[in-house]
């Protein structure tokens, strides 16, 4: 069973990382990458996977799933704005 802290940390990444969708759908439909901070992305992104391998050292579902999820939203990002300069 799941304890009350997993849960709230599950919520807690659902909130954050859902948070990152309507900036990866605009950037995706309008092609337009001009408000995006590259450095920006690529240190959150390095940053996210930090928080991943923690996850796993904690052997915590809600920072793995949610940095594997938040990890590929950031990673996406970068690829556009390197696409779309």
């Amino acid at each position: 069973m799941i304890d009350k802290f997993e849960i709230i940390g599950l919520i807690a990444a659902v909130l954050t990382t859902s948070s990152f969708v309507p900036q990866v759908y605009k950037t995706w439909k309008t092609k337009s990458t001009e408000s995006l901070s590259l450095p920006m992305y690529v240190i959150f992104f390095i940053g996210v996977m930090l928080w991943l391998v923690y996850g796993f050292y904690l052997n915590s579902f809600a920072m793995i799933v949610s940095n594997i999820v938040t990890g590929g939203l950031a990673l996406f990002l970068v690829i556009l704005k390197l696409k779309y300069k």
